[in-house]
């Protein structure tokens, strides 16, 4: 049985930024759906894909873009049987590490100064949105600019919160099974060297570099997104 591919999309972003991906992969004949990601807390994140977990039959091949690396790794293990995990310009934290603490581990991310925060009265949280100014620049500085336009008037915010909740104490998903990394070299919100290191942390089977790749090389580089994906889908699962 192949498995289904389950895509978990990153802050300032929605499901949609899968489609490129989602359409080579099912040419390539392989199931896929993309989680639509609350961004509201780490825990309450990971805890609604894994109930989306429950609904799949047979193996899963889990892929985190951003934010959504630490939503993978905090997954319920026991929902699904989960086979790889793909990190793609994505956070794989170690127990206990936050999301702004791996962001600060090496130079080179802009991202603080480029956030506007939008308190939420209701819930005493802060949402935070990426200025239009500096949407195209940060985040998608290798599509064009009627894409980033569109991408800026979809955006989903995150928490501030969320960005700063340690990861659990009890789960890590890439100790447990294999893991694929995708580095976007010219990444302004999780800088390359952040994702080398926990690439090379996590054992990662193969870590593919794109030379001129933004935060959102699933949008603007689907093929070797899914050339990877493929890869990890077809592995065999004993090291």
């Amino acid at each position: 049985m192949r498995p289904t591919v389950v895509l978990v999309h990153g802050a300032f972003a929605e499901s949609s930024s899968w489609n490129g991906v989602l359409a080579r992969l099912s040419e390539a004949g392989l199931p896929a759906v993309a989680f639509a990601n609350p961004l509201r807390s780490v825990a309450a994140d990971a805890e609604a894909l894994s109930d989306r977990l429950r609904t799949i039959d047979g193996p899963v091949v889990l892929v985190g873009h951003s934010y959504g690396g630490m939503v993978i790794t905090n997954v319920d293990q026991s929902a699904a049987e989960i086979v790889a995990a793909v990190y793609v310009c994505a956070f794989a934290p170690d127990l206990g590490e936050s999301a702004n603490e791996l962001a600060a581990k090496f130079p080179g991310s802009t991202l603080a100064e480029a956030l506007e925060p939008v308190a939420r009265g209701d819930a005493g949280e802060t949402d935070l949105y990426i200025t239009k100014a500096r949407f195209h620049s940060q985040f998608c500085a290798d599509v064009n600019g009627d894409t980033a336009a569109r991408m800026y008037e979809t955006q989903r915010p995150i928490t501030l919160e969320a960005l700063q909740e340690p990861s659990s104490d009890e789960r890590c998903l890439w100790k447990d099974v294999p893991t694929y990394s995708v580095v976007g070299a010219e990444d302004r919100n999780i800088p390359a060297e952040t994702q080398r290191f926990m690439a090379g942390r996590a054992g990662a089977r193969r870590t593919l570099e794109l030379a001129d790749g933004s935060h959102a090389v699933a949008v603007a580089q689907p093929g070797p997104i899914v050339e990877v994906v493929l890869e990890a889908a077809a592995a065999p699962v004993a090291s």
